[in-house]
């Protein structure tokens, strides 16, 4: 056991993330962050979503160290006289889930496709690469927006809260998945020319079982990679359409959905119900971009 544990502490990925400060400090707030968002229900002095919880009397209450603020509620509260602090662990957890969520069935899709398309070749190879470089062009927050769009017009109005958190899942991994795919196919076509795989085919292994078993362990480092970076995309994009009013119900609302409520008091002085929430947001998604980038530079051999 120590022997594993000395091995793995000494190897190079491990020493490049204990000389690196940047990458300690981002590791150490994405997982602050993760352990507060996902244990929001222990850790939350209140339940902000709890209507019976809730008194009106304390709404927009200032932060604890303010003129007029009460200690129970340490950031304030909103509007509606919930706690702003548990309401940014709660919604800090509906970002990460649908962030989370929405980058493995991209993951999931993309990679089917890149192995498909490296893999086989010819015709299916151009027509999956030319609907991802499409779909490229346009901007990810607008794709998100269309599909969200047509969900809305094609299913009932009575429908539109159940369907919200599937459909923006849906839609930021429909937005995402041309990155995975490409990424993968440019993986595959190097590595479908080893002599694992022609030895592979000469034996009578299937094509399936070729890119599923012996291609896609060989094409995943860049992947899990790409994954890192696109988790902090897709929490952005999640919160530009909770801002725009398009995303999670108000029922279950997100740190985009905290800004767009701030957003109408901003101005009247009660400054902290948009900027605390803004703040997470700023903070989760600069985490784990470090992170993202100091994990690129490590595992890419021109830089080592």
């Amino acid at each position: 056991m120590n022997a594993t544990f000395h091995r793995i502490w000494n190897s190079d990925l491990v020493w490049s993330w204990r000389h690196s400060p940047v990458a300690i400090i981002a590791t150490v707030m994405t997982l602050l962050l993760f352990i507060g968002a996902l244990g929001s229900t222990w850790l939350a002095p209140f339940d902000p979503f709890d209507l019976a919880s809730i008194n009106l009397m304390d709404a927009l209450k200032p932060p604890a160290w303010s003129e007029d603020g009460e200690m129970p509620y340490f950031l304030g509260t909103d509007s509606q006289g919930r706690d702003l602090f548990s309401a940014l662990l709660y919604g800090t957890r509906t970002s990460l889930l649908i962030g989370l969520a929405s980058v493995l069935l991209a993951m999931l899709v993309g990679i089917v496709l890149g192995l498909i398309a490296g893999y086989a070749g010819g015709r299916l190879d151009a027509f999956i690469m030319r609907v991802a470089d499409v779909q490229l062009s346009f901007p990810a927050i607008l794709i998100a927006l269309l599909i969200d769009g047509v969900a809305r017009a094609v299913f009932p109005l009575s429908m539109h809260e159940t369907i919200a958190f599937p459909v923006l899942i849906g839609a930021i991994a429909l937005a995402g998945w041309p990155q995975y795919a490409r990424t993968v196919r440019g993986s595959t076509l190097v590595e479908k020319n080893r002599e694992y795989v022609q030895a592979a085919k000469v034996i009578g292994v299937s094509a399936p079982r070729i890119m599923f078993s012996h291609v896609l362990p060989n094409v995943l480092g860049p992947v899990l990679i790409l994954a890192t970076v696109h988790l902090a995309t897709a929490i952005i994009t999640e919160a530009t359409l909770s801002f725009l009013g398009v995303g999670v119900p108000p029922t279950s609302p997100s740190l985009g959905t905290l800004i767009r409520i701030g957003n109408d008091f901003l101005f009247s002085g009660e400054w902290w119900i948009t900027i605390f929430p803004g703040l997470m947001l700023v903070l989760l998604v600069l985490s784990v971009n470090l992170l993202g980038d100091w994990l690129r530079d490590a595992l890419n051999p021109k830089l080592n």
